[in-house]
């Protein structure tokens, strides 16, 4: 008989872009013993969590609670429950995920208008809303921050513009929920999609989402489309109803709501992790934990410009929570990042794209934004550079992080 040996995967310091390294107190908590998914305990903690998403999405939305499964299956509940076929839908692209929500609307039958930005940059908020007047769409979705390029999108105007033309506006904050100021009711956004597995240091498999009464109001239409067409047997209008039963919000909101009317069988593990890293982000504050992340990424690009690293990227429009390095000419890329994980237990990300093999992408995000692992970091970093022929300013990029940390002796 075959026998497996004891799982015990090897120590990282995860400075990628998600996922991140995982808070020991989140770890603790999805060791806990199981609920019944409508056991009043459980539903209490249910209850509880969708609260605690509001303050993190900084919303008084009806609607806060996780879709199961990874970030990707909350873009996809929210656009394939509000796009019909025909719908106008805009997208603006300046990284690759921008790209996915094309993927996804051209699967609901959306005509797709898209605007383009070299990798990066980003939009001028102007360039948006002209397209907005101009194109009248349905839909309008956006990235917030872009992983794939490192930088950050400005919303000034852009929800005001949607509302003026009836277009719902869908916001992938996955990279910056928990890191990056998001404000949700502010800056009228309709839908927000956020991720467990980068700053808010929970692993992969929820996708906290958030969504308004506009939102709300198309779900509900569609309800009663596909409730008719169920009664008629037949098509009975030319609308069609939610082509996924998994993620139609229509279902899920009736489970989440004191209806707890049966949809899927509730994660239970991962809805203890969420809950705890939704109470480890909000007894931090958000203002001190947007702070903290802006801090980290000050030392990390200070210790690698100091080295002689060029950053990636438009400077004014960096995300915080993810620093992008060209690799030097000459250099192989994932040798370097196989030094990194092989000899320093260190995983960096490379990128996508246009951008693949061009440049390095290191990841400040969460339980691993913090001071040891940016230093960390930056000297095996080093380190590694030397060995690969890189001349590098020896010694200069660990005494420039730490003057930003105000190190004393």
């Amino acid at each position: 008989m075959k026998t497996y040996k004891d799982l015990a995967p090897s120590l990282r310091t995860i400075m990628t872009p998600g996922p991140v390294e995982v808070d020991p107190r989140v770890l603790r908590a999805m060791s806990y013993p199981i609920l019944g998914q409508f056991d009043p305990e459980f539903t209490a903690l249910m209850n509880e969590t969708m609260g605690m998403l509001r303050e993190l999405f900084q919303t008084q939305n009806q609607w806060a609670f996780p879709v199961d499964g990874t970030s990707r299956s909350g873009l996809e509940a929210v656009l394939v429950s509000i796009i019909e076929p025909g719908d106008r839908v805009l997208v603006p692209v300046y990284g690759r995920f921008g790209n996915l929500f094309i993927e996804i609307a051209e699967r609901c039958g959306a005509e797709v208008v898209m605007l383009e930005q070299p990798w990066g940059t980003v939009f001028d908020p102007e360039v948006i809303v002209e397209a907005i007047y101009r194109e009248k769409p349905n839909v309008v979705a956006m990235v917030h921050g872009e992983t794939s390029t490192g930088c950050l999108q400005p919303f000034d105007g852009i929800g005001a513009a949607c509302r003026s033309v009836d277009a719902l506006l869908v916001v992938d904050a996955v990279a910056t929920i928990g890191g990056v100021p998001v404000l949700t009711d502010e800056w009228l956004l309709d839908a927000v999609i956020g991720g467990t597995q980068k700053c808010l240091s929970v692993p992969a498999g929820m996708s906290p989402i958030t969504y308004n009464e506009r939102v709300e109001a198309k779900v509900l239409q569609r309800k009663t489309i596909e409730r008719g067409l169920r009664e008629a047997g037949s098509a009975v209008s030319d609308r069609r109803p939610v082509a996924s039963n998994y993620f139609d919000l229509g279902m899920l909101q009736d489970y989440w709501s004191p209806k707890r009317l049966n949809h899927h069988t509730e994660a239970t593990s991962m809805l203890y992790a969420l809950r705890e890293g939704l109470r480890l982000v909000l007894e931090e504050g958000l203002e001190a934990r947007f702070a903290r992340h802006r801090r980290h990424e000050a030392a990390l690009v200070a210790g690698l410009t100091a080295m002689g690293m060029a950053l990636f990227g438009d400077p004014a429009c960096k995300l915080p929570v993810v620093t992008c390095i060209r690799i030097p000419e000459g250099v192989d890329g994932e040798s370097v990042r196989g030094m990194l994980l092989n000899h320093f237990g260190i995983e960096i990300a490379s990128s996508f794209g246009p951008l693949k093999g061009q440049i390095w992408r290191i990841g400040t995000m969460g339980f691993s934004c913090r001071e040891s692992n940016v230093l960390q970091v930056l000297g095996a970093l080093e380190a590694t550079l030397l060995r690969h022929g890189v001349q590098v300013k020896v010694g200069r990029a660990v005494q420039a992080a730490l003057d930003v940390y105000g190190a004393e002796v």
